[in-house]
Formats: structure tokens, C-alpha cells, sequence
């Protein structure tokens, strides 16, 4: 399998990426560790979760998707084979964003219990915290990384100017910078990536590590009509957002590519963002084990320049 580098990190990983958010939420433990299985088994060796997965649901604090993967991983010996990716900042109970060094170094130690290791391959910052200098937030992660706790930090979410903030205070002070982003992009959604985000990314060799790669479900093709797409609760927070000529233009040149490549739509859609030069890895998430063959897949799947065209003109951001 095709491994690439996260950044300008000794760090390489496959071109995609397990996401963790499901586990303990719409995977409970047993399906989760099946799950990690049959990707690990498959040479995918590359989970990204969060402190905060899966605090939204009912009765949950917060940390569940980390504690699974930490007890699967202890059962199978493997944690030397993987490469473990969370993210701080997300609200854990403060009712708010926070990136303050001295919450960065207690959340660390935290993810670090439920993850039973003693470091981080890639630590994020979740969401920006405008009110606290990326100073004190690099010079945090500057103390947990020469104390062995992390090995490479990155960001999700952050805006245009505040990347390139981040970027000039690494660079001015000496401290680790961002060597990797987490932005959303898909077919459907395009231009919040590529328009600013994708040449600071290449200009300064940063890693790309996008999510929502399936649009939240709209691209698997199973939402084409808004009765359809009530059968879901997700599928109902798609109907105005994609739902329309556009979104189902970009359906129908999903049909073709995978017609031709004899291959699903959900694997097409996610071996285009694997396609693009700037892209290291698109997250992908499986709740169901049937799931699991359309992840592999999409990572064997070869789209001709043809291919790429026709769902680039489909899903066109520019006028």
C-alpha cells in the first residue's frame, strides 16, 4: 500500500485515514474492536479520534472513542504498528474552546490514560482559541513534545488568517509548528478548501487530513429524494444542503465513474479526495462491518485523469 507523509514529519501513513468518532456512539465496544480488526488487518494503520468523541450523546462524558481504541489496542499488542492521531480544545464541560497550556498539558495526560500510551503521534487543536496566543498553545505543545508525550501537533478547523498566524509565530519564536490540517472537503463541499487553504497547505508542506469525505452520507447515493432522505436523522440535515440540481448532478457522475470502474459510488467519492496532490489522507468512519469492504476498497481504487474530470466538472466550485 501507498504510504505518504504526514507534513514534513518522518511519519507515514496509509491514504486513509479510520475515524474514531463512532466508536462508543453508533459502534458499541465489541463492534468497534471488529471494526479496528478488519481495517488493522487490512493495512490501515492510521486512527484519528478526539478527547471530546463522544460527549454529545446522552450519559457519555466524553473520551469514550480514546478508551476503546485504548483497550483494543492493549488486547492486541499493537500500538507500535499504529499511528494514533486525538485533538484537545473541543468542549469537555468549561462550556467553551480552550487551548490554555495548562489545559493542554492536564487534557494530554488524560487522552494519554484512556489511550493506555505514553505518547501522541499527531495531537490537534480541535477548534481555534482566539483568546489565548498561539504562544502559550505552541509553547505548550513545545513542552509535551520534548517531553516525549507528543510527536507532531496540527490543527482542524482553523481559518485562513489564523493559519497563517499560527504559522509566523511558530516560525518567529522557534516553536513546533502545525504540521498538519484537518479541514472538511468533498465533492460537495470544494471551495472552503481549495480556494485559500490548499496553496497555504502546499506552499509550507503541510499534511491535509480532510473529513466529511462522504458529506455526511450524501455521497454514498443513499439520500436522492427527500423521503429518502427522512428515513435518516442525518439524512434529514441533508435534504436543503444537497439535496438540489447540483448535489444530484454530482450523484449522477458519481453513477457513471462507478459504473465504469465497476466500483460504488461511496468508494469513488472517496478515492477523488484521495486523488488530490495536496489531500495525505481523507477520515472515513464505518459503523457496521459491511462497511468496512467499501473503506478498503476506495484505497485500491484508481481513477483515470478522465474520471477525476468528469466529477471535477460536476461538483465545480468556479464559475
Amino acid at each position: 500500500m501507498e504510504l505518504r507523509r504526514l507534513g514534513r514529519s518522518d511519519i507515514l501513513v496509509p491514504p486513509l485515514c479510520l475515524g474514531g468518532n463512532v466508536f462508543g456512539w453508533t459502534a458499541d465496544e465489541a463492534t468497534s474492536f471488529r471494526l479496528l480488526d478488519g481495517l488493522f488487518d487490512a493495512g490501515f494503520t492510521f486512527i484519528d479520534t478526539a478527547d471530546v468523541y463522544s460527549r454529545w450523546v446522552s450519559g457519555h462524558e466524553g473520551g469514550e472513542s480514546e478508551a476503546i481504541i485504548g483497550r483494543w489496542m492493549k488486547a492486541r499488542g499493537n500500538r507500535d504498528k499504529l499511528v494514533i492521531a486525538t485533538k484537545v480544545g473541543g468542549d469537555m464541560g468549561l462550556g467553551r474552546v480552550c487551548l490554555k497550556p495548562d489545559y493542554i498539558v492536564q487534557a494530554v495526560e488524560a487522552s494519554l490514560a484512556r489511550l493506555q500510551t505514553d505518547r501522541i503521534d499527531l495531537y490537534q487543536s480541535h477548534w481555534d482559541d482566539p483568546d489565548t496566543p498561539f504562544e502559550e498553545v505552541l509553547g505548550a505543545y513545545d513542552g509535551l513534545i520534548r517531553a516525549g508525550k507528543v510527536r507532531l501537533i496540527g490543527a482542524s478547523n482553523l481559518s485562513v488568517p489564523r493559519l497563517f498566524e499560527a504559522l509566523a509565530v511558530a516560525a518567529r519564536e522557534k516553536l513546533p509548528r502545525y504540521e498538519t490540517l484537518q479541514p472538511e472537503y468533498n465533492l460537495c463541499a470544494r471551495a472552503g478548501y481549495e480556494a485559500e487553504l490548499e496553496p497555504i497547505c502546499q506552499a509550507n508542506g503541510l499534511g491535509v487530513i480532510t473529513y466529511f469525505g462522504l458529506a455526511g452520507g450524501f455521497l454514498t447515493g443513499k439520500y436522492r429524494t427527500p423521503a429518502g432522505a427522512q428515513k435518516s436523522v442525518r439524512g434529514r440535515g441533508l435534504v436543503n444542503k444537497y439535496l438540489n440540481p447540483k448535489g444530484l448532478g454530482i450523484l449522477a457522475a458519481l453513477d457513471e465513474v462507478a459504473a465504469a470502474r465497476g466500483a460504488t459510488p461511496t468508494q469513488v467519492a472517496l478515492a477523488w479526495v484521495m486523488a488530490r496532490p495536496s489531500v495525505t489522507a481523507p477520515i472515513a468512519s464505518a459503523s457496521r462491518l459491511e462497511q468496512l469492504g467499501e473503506l478498503i476498497a476506495s484505497a485500491a481504487l484508481h481513477l483515470t485523469a478522465g474520471d477525476i474530470a468528469r466529477l471535477d466538472q460536476a461538483s465545480a466550485w468556479k464559475e
